[in-house]
C-alpha cells in the first residue's frame, strides 16, 4: 500500500467519526441538525480522499469496468491492488454514510427514540443495507412525508 493510501484510508476514517458520532449520540442536538442537514459538511469530507485516490486510476479504472463485464475475475483483480481496497472503502464508506444520513433524517422527523436509532445507524455504518432496511421498516408509515428537519433554535428575534 502506498504511503498516500494510507493516510487517505485514516483521514476518511478519522473525518467520518463525528457524522456518526453526532447521528449516534446527539441525534436531535441543534449542532447536529445543521452539520449533519448539511449534505456538503456529511459528504465532502470523504470525497476528497475519495478524488484524491480516484483520479489517478480512473482511466485505467474505466477502461477495465467499461470495456468488459464485471465479473468475480474483474473484481478480485482490481482488489490485488491495495490502494484499490482502500479506494473501495471509502466508497462503502461514503455509500453507508449517505445511507445513514437518510435513515437519521427518518428517524429524527418519525420521532424514534435514540434506543431505537442508535442500533439501526450502527448497523447502517457496519452492515450498509440491513441498516437501510431497518430504518425504512422502522419508518415505513412516512413514505411522502417531508423530511425537513425540525427547526433549530436561534437567537435571532426577527
Amino acid at each position: 500500500m502506498t504511503p498516500l493510501a494510507e493516510a487517505m484510508f485514516w483521514l476518511a476514517n478519522a473525518l467520518i467519526v463525528p457524522v456518526w458520532g453526532m447521528m449516534w449520540f446527539l441525534p436531535d442536538h441543534d449542532l447536529t441538525k445543521r452539520y449533519i442537514g448539511d449534505l456538503k459538511l456529511t459528504f465532502l469530507p470523504l470525497l476528497v480522499p475519495y478524488l484524491v485516490l480516484a483520479l489517478p486510476v480512473l482511466p485505467d479504472l474505466l477502461m477495465t469496468l467499461g470495456t468488459q463485464m464485471p465479473t468475480p475475475a474483474v473484481v478480485m483483480e482490481l482488489f490485488e491492488d491495495p490502494d484499490m481496497v482502500v479506494l473501495a472503502w471509502i466508497h462503502i464508506l461514503a455509500l453507508d454514510t449517505l445511507a445513514g444520513r437518510h435513515i437519521w433524517r427518518r428517524m429524527l422527523v418519525a420521532g424514534r427514540p435514540r434506543a431505537v436509532s442508535f442500533p439501526v445507524l450502527l448497523f447502517c455504518l457496519l452492515l450498509g443495507p440491513l441498516g437501510f432496511a431497518a430504518g425504512m421498516a422502522l419508518t415505513w408509515n412516512m413514505d411522502g412525508a417531508d423530511l425537513s428537519l425540525p427547526e433549530t433554535s436561534t437567537n435571532d428575534t426577527a
